[in-house]
């Protein structure tokens, strides 16, 4: 659980830039690399860990991969007062990656996916089942224009606020 948060520092956006585009990387190595001491490459992971900047050092698995190409995004509009007997619903479907409370005319926004578009209206009569789920629209995913990246972001993040001390 992230403890603190805050901007990383040139030498933290390098250690996750290079972790990032060497996953199976070791702390010798990423150190080699980085041109400083294994140590201190161990503390800034400690403290990026703690602060909640790296959030697992697993495999990222494709859905896609494992049989799932339909990617689609469930926006629900929930019942008064009954958000959380909504997510446990929601909770109990496999095929629900990722759910967000949002602002709008949504209450929650569910990245789901499916095996075939019959397996996706299945998955959103079962999520209409709940009591709590007043009504879902469902946009289907055709194709990625720009897939999850955090580099971008990473090299942004290093560099100083230019509205800091402004």
């Amino acid at each position: 659980m992230p403890t603190a948060h805050g901007p990383v520092d040139p030498l933290d956006g390098r250690l996750l830039a290079t972790m990032r585009a060497h996953p199976r990387i070791g702390l010798t190595e990423l150190a080699r690399l980085l041109g400083v001491a294994r140590g201190t490459v161990q503390a800034r992971v400690d403290k990026l860990v703690a602060r909640g900047v790296i959030g697992d050092f697993g495999p990222t698995v494709v859905p896609a991969g494992m049989g799932y190409p339909i990617l689609a995004f469930v926006s629900l509009q929930i019942s008064q007062g009954r958000l959380r007997e909504a997510v446990q619903a929601l909770e109990a479907v496999p095929e629900i990656l990722e759910v967000y409370g949002t602002s709008g005319q949504a209450d929650l926004l569910c990245r789901v996916v499916a095996r075939s578009t019959v397996q996706l209206q299945e998955i959103i009569a079962r999520v209409l089942a709940s009591p709590a789920v007043q009504r879902t629209d469902t946009t289907i995913a055709l194709s990625t224009q720009i897939p999850y990246r955090i580099e971008p972001l990473l090299g942004a993040a290093a560099r100083p606020d230019p509205g800091i001390g402004s």
